[in-house]
């Protein structure tokens, strides 16, 4: 069963800047894409980056200017720098893997409040 589990998230001022991390195990990590999601209270679960194998990434446009995606293979870890952050970001951020099989994965998400 594949693993992602997610980290760094946090209450930040706005204008500040997080990086979450999500782990991955049990996954031939370096060979999938990789995504990001995001929830915010009352609203759907919304795609925010995805990141290939190859390292093509592709970031949703209301964020891309504030919004990188990256991975490091090595650590089987994929990453998602958030800056300028405002109280719209507010979301519980999830890391998943959607496989060839159409299963899709999740993390247990991480927390991101942007709040004064």
């Amino acid at each position: 069963q594949v693993q992602l589990v997610e980290s760094g998230g946090g209450l930040v001022q706005p204008g500040g800047s997080l990086r979450l991390s999500c782990a991955a195990s049990r996954i031939a990590f370096s060979r999938v894409t990789m995504d990001w999601f995001r929830q915010a209270p009352g609203k759907q679960r919304e795609a925010v980056a995805t990141i290939t194998s190859d390292g093509s990434t592709n970031v949703r446009d209301s964020v891309k200017d504030r919004f990188t995606i990256s991975r490091d293979n090595a650590k089987n870890t994929v990453y998602l720098e958030m800056n300028n952050l405002s109280p719209e970001d507010t979301a519980v951020y999830y890391c998943s893997h959607y496989n060839n099989y159409g299963t899709r994965y999740w993390g247990r998400g991480t927390q991101v409040t942007v709040s004064s």
